[in-house]
């Protein structure tokens, strides 16, 4: 990894993306140590975790997977998802979290000098080119190594740097065989990976009690 230790580093976690990265590669983040090893590497300034939650649920699968986080060196940026009905009658929820990304890395960027970027997400291009712009070393975590590939080219070639998730794996994944994903809503275009969106009677993630902070949990489960 490309890092200096003076550097002033913030990491910007998209978390529905990261999960789906890892998921097509087959294994699951470990918090504890993706954060541990960042902080070996560089002077890590915040570290945000962004994800959208159903607020109509009794119980929130991800909530315990937010919680650890928000009290274990995390800053959390969470928001409710929006339910709509599509154009043959199902019933989807949305939770992008792209703009809060972006207001936050750019309200962040005079106090920084190197940003980490964990999504794959072509959107993000434009964000990319303004932080540098405003001086900023911009570092881009995804992979090319699934099929079809989680990161966007242009977003690739945008960055500064670009860091493939495969390789991280012996570094920020948890110890042990992944889990058995459950089948989920997959549709993710050459250009762009958002998946944010599912439908209701589809499951993104895995079990409610998987252990933390060894793993990513469910992004959003429908009733």
């Amino acid at each position: 990894m490309n890092f200096i230790e003076t550097e002033r580093t913030a990491l910007f976690i998209d978390g529905s993306n990261l999960y789906a990265a890892a998921r097509a590669l087959n294994f699951d983040i470990d918090y504890k140590r993706l954060l541990s090893e960042f902080r070996s590497q560089t002077r890590i300034v915040r570290a945000f975790y962004y994800t959208a939650l159903v607020e109509d649920q009794e119980y929130s699968p991800i909530r315990p997977l937010v919680d650890w986080l928000d009290y274990n060196g995390y800053t959390m940026i969470t928001k409710p998802t929006k339910e709509f009905t599509d154009s043959s009658g199902r019933r989807k929820i949305k939770g992008n979290m792209d703009i809060e990304i972006a207001v936050d890395a750019l309200e962040m960027a005079e106090h920084l000098d190197h940003i980490v970027l964990f999504s794959g997400d072509g959107d993000f291009r434009r964000l990319v080119e303004a932080l540098q712009r405003k001086g900023v070393r911009v570092t881009v975590v995804s992979t090319v190594k699934s099929q079809p590939p989680m990161i966007a080219d242009e977003l690739r070639r945008q960055a500064d740097d670009f860091l493939e998730l495969v390789d991280l794996q012996n570094l920020i994944g948890r110890s042990g065989p992944a889990r058995q994903h459950q089948p989920a809503h997959q549709n993710y275009d050459n250009d762009q990976v958002d998946d944010d969106m599912v439908d209701d009677d589809e499951v993104h993630g895995t079990p409610a009690d998987a252990d933390l902070p060894d793993t990513e949990t469910i992004i959003r489960q429908t009733a």
